[in-house]
């Protein structure tokens, strides 16, 4: 089993999520509540709409989602008030967990922006030679030093509410990042605005 220490010493192996075809997969879904850590909605409670996605830090597919669809998606949906969205963490190796674990470390307002950075700049950090210097470096944008840095990847409460999302998305059905609920029906893959509109406009038309 993965331990908190294998996130400083770091392992190259990085895990590719399979995106599942160009279209949306379905299906209905028992989700699990959110782990001790909490969710970082973003969007009104009372929206007509929930939109849960999970991912990995280091999956090539969520970062190219969240580089091509999240921005035109936050701009639509959640801005406007019509959706309610949280980002649940499924990471796939032991640098995705660190990824996740300093985004969690940063605080809850910080969340988002931390999280946009790495899958911006994951080439730099995720696919290199030696990806946790290159995460330490990166990740002192947002305020870390070396000290905290450190320090945060010892947390073993955080790695361990971390661990209980990825279950609990297990058992709700995840098998792959990303993977979206959107009101309990589950969509599979980095799929694109205009699939999302396929999905979104006919429950927020009800």
């Amino acid at each position: 089993m993965t331990n908190r220490r294998q996130l400083l010493t770091g392992a190259a192996g990085i895990a590719a999520a399979a995106l599942i075809g160009t279209s949306a997969a379905r299906a209905q879904a028992q989700l699990p509540d959110a782990g001790p850590l909490g969710d970082v909605w973003l969007g009104p409670a009372d929206a007509k709409v929930t939109v849960i996605e999970y991912a990995s830090m280091t999956c090539s597919h969520c970062a190219h989602f969240h580089e091509t669809t999240w921005p035109e998606l936050k701009k639509k949906y959640i801005d406007t008030g019509k959706i309610r969205f949280t980002l649940r963490e499924f990471p796939l190796d032991p640098l995705a967990m660190a990824g996740f674990m300093l985004a969690r470390c940063n605080g809850n307002d910080k969340y988002y922006p931390m999280t946009d950075l790495l899958f911006a700049q994951q080439k730099n950090w995720a696919f290199v030679d030696k990806p946790v210097d290159a995460l330490s470096t990166l990740v002192k944008q947002a305020g870390f030093t070396q000290e905290s840095f450190e320090a945060c990847l010892k947390r073993q409460d955080i790695y361990d509410a971390i661990t209980q999302v990825k279950d609990g998305g297990a058992k709700a059905g995840v098998d792959a990042t990303p993977t979206f609920f959107v009101n309990g029906q589950k969509v599979s893959g980095a799929v694109s605005i205009a699939e999302f509109d396929k999905v979104l406009e006919p429950l927020l038309a009800k």
